[in-house]
């Protein structure tokens, strides 16, 4: 038996906004808008019960069987007695489950919006051929056979860095690496550039075959001493007709993102917001009073 247990702030949003006024349960005219329960008088619809078990389950609410279908309603009608006390109460316009209720609103009108504006802006060959050249001009044309030495902090880097020079072998040192690949000698196997973080890449590419970074590389991840073991030509790119539909995504973000631009230009955006000041340096440690006697 399946019980429906797991909700999103969207279904409980959605919950919360689509039932209605209770003078039009009698003026239903989809299966949509027919009643699947009514809480004091208020229907809940067909459509926020299936919104309700597609949020909490993943599955369409055609699927359930009779019990689970049953027990899916019965939830659904806990939820909106408790809502309706909540509302009682004042809670959805205190603190912060105001501030999640209207989140949740944002969230499901942007979704709507935005399958609205995509719905018939279904992009060409052409455009999907201009994303494919635009994504194939900027891949790497070479995989990098490495390893590293994540350390945390630049001076044990550096102390790493003498040991190798004095002939210690790196995958030996990487035992000491934080990152997992120090349990196998800090490989990291092939790889183009672009899989790493910047200031990693760029320190790759810029070795020769069997070269030690000279100092340590520095990310948001630690201090890394890098090898470059090996370089090969990288496996050509997939065919256009091949990976075309995975293309549909990225075209589609382009256009709403563009139209999302054209909307915030029409409208007035004033941020009140203010970057906060940048805390003070601290203050030297007073000197400690000599204690005699």
């Amino acid at each position: 038996m399946t019980t429906v247990r797991l909700l999103t702030a969207g279904a409980i949003a959605l919950l919360l906004a689509a039932c209605q006024p209770s003078g039009t349960a009698g003026k239903a005219d989809d299966a949509g808008n027919a009643p699947v329960a009514t809480v004091n008088g208020k229907p809940i619809t067909t459509r926020t019960f299936d919104a309700f078990v597609k949020a909490a389950t993943g599955r369409d609410a055609s699927e359930l069987n009779p019990e689970n279908r049953k027990e899916a309603i019965e939830a659904l009608a806990s939820m909106q007695v408790l809502a309706n006390e909540a509302q009682k109460q004042g809670l959805d316009k205190q603190g912060e489950a105001a501030a999640n209720l209207e989140l949740a609103r944002l969230n499901i009108l942007q979704r709507a919006i935005s399958d609205n504006y995509l719905k018939d802006k279904k992009p060409t060959d052409q455009e999907l051929r201009a994303e494919y050249d635009a994504l194939v001009s900027k891949m790497a044309r070479s995989e990098y056979k490495s390893r590293h030495i994540l350390l945390q902090n630049e001076a044990f880097a550096n102390e790493i860095l003498e040991r190798l020079k004095k002939g210690e072998k790196f995958e030996t040192l990487a035992r000491q690496s934080l990152d997992p690949s120090g349990t196998s000698g800090g490989d990291l196997g092939w790889s183009p550039p672009d899989r790493f973080v910047k200031p990693f890449a760029d320190a790759l590419v810029g070795l020769k075959k069997g070269e030690t970074t000279a100092k340590p590389v520095r990310t948001q991840f630690g201090f890394h001493i890098i090898r470059l073991d090996d370089v090969r030509d990288r496996p050509p790119p997939p065919p256009f007709e091949q990976v075309k539909e995975q293309l549909v995504p990225a075209v589609q973000a382009k256009k709403l993102e563009a139209y999302t631009e054209e909307l915030k230009k029409a409208a007035k955006v004033e941020i009140k917001d203010k970057p906060a000041a940048p805390a003070a340096a601290p203050a030297a440690p007073a000197a400690k009073e000599d204690k005699k006697g």
